[in-house]
């Protein structure tokens, strides 16, 4: 019987330097899509797929994100006096309950492998999520509760995967794909960003994981992949062949927020989708555009 995923990880320890001056007293998780910053985008979508427990790898100078998902009895003090109803319903979408929300610090950038690594004690021997703030999925049902149905079906290890143009496939880990029905994809090897004419396909993984805890041991070897650090790309593909391995292509459209051009996109299709900015946003680009 598979375990239900309860658990997810939210790497959130990079510096964001893509992104100055504005991360330089700020987290990136913390810029702001639309209406809420990116991390809650990707809390949100995990509560919508049921998960139960939010673990937290952080670093240095990241208490600004500990605080969004903290109460803050002092402003709803003010807003319950003031009668706003409608804010004080937004700000209760921003809390964990005591309890679900964990904090495991990453105290050198050593990649993706080793941040999820530093959660291994809060994760446990059971499957779970990871979600990288950065990868935002515009869609009608949440990416992870996609991704959570197909694990239902296949168990083992699956991730999220676009396909990318193939000049593009040294930016990402991409799939060595055994057989393909258009949604699931069954993996037999797994290559973090190989050159365009060594690339096995074009099948990219993206910011959503649901991987089994043996994924851990393998981190444990602590082994140095591309760009010198150590990534999880190269431990889940050591698990391909002793568990079952799948790529899922996902409903909706992802858009990378850790690029300038990608955030900005995001900006604007997430506003054009509001329900109460949409038209005035349409509006405003048509006028804009002139």
């Amino acid at each position: 019987m598979k375990q239900r995923i309860r658990k997810a990880v939210f790497p959130v320890a990079g510096l964001g330097t893509r992104f100055l001056p504005a991360t330089k007293a700020m987290p990136k998780e913390m810029l702001t899509l639309v209406d809420r910053p990116l991390i809650q985008h990707a809390v949100d979508e995990a509560r919508a797929a049921g998960i139960e427990q939010f673990i937290f790898v952080t670093s240095r100078g990241k208490g600004a994100l500990e605080d969004h998902f903290d109460s803050n009895n002092d402003l709803k003090r003010t807003l319950e006096a003031r009668d706003k109803q409608k804010e004080l319903a937004l700000l209760q979408t921003t809390e964990i309950p005591s309890g679900e929300l964990l904090f495991t610090r990453q105290r050198e950038p050593l990649g993706l492998g080793h941040a999820v690594w530093c959660a291994r004690h809060l994760v446990g021997r059971e499957p779970f999520a990871i979600l990288l703030a950065d990868d935002v999925i515009l869609t009608k049902k949440p990416c992870l509760k996609q991704m959570i149905e197909a694990y239902d079906e296949v168990g083992g290890n699956l991730v999220g995967v676009v396909d990318v143009p193939r000049d593009q496939t040294n930016r990402y880990g991409i799939l060595d794909v055994e057989s393909d029905d258009g949604r699931l994809a069954k993996v037999k090897g797994l290559v973090e960003k190989p050159t365009p004419e060594l690339a096995p396909s074009t099948l990219s993984v993206i910011g959503r994981y649901i991987l089994q805890p043996e994924v851990f041991d393998e981190l444990e070897a602590r082994k140095i992949g591309a760009g010198g650090e150590i990534q999880l790309t190269d431990s889940m593909a050591r698990l391909i062949g002793r568990q079952p391995f799948h790529g899922l292509r996902f409903e909706g459209t992802r858009y990378d927020c850790g690029d300038k051009i990608g955030f900005i996109k995001a900006n604007v299709a997430f506003s054009l989708e509001h329900p109460e900015l949409g038209g005035k946003v349409r509006e405003a680009l048509t006028e804009l555009l002139k």
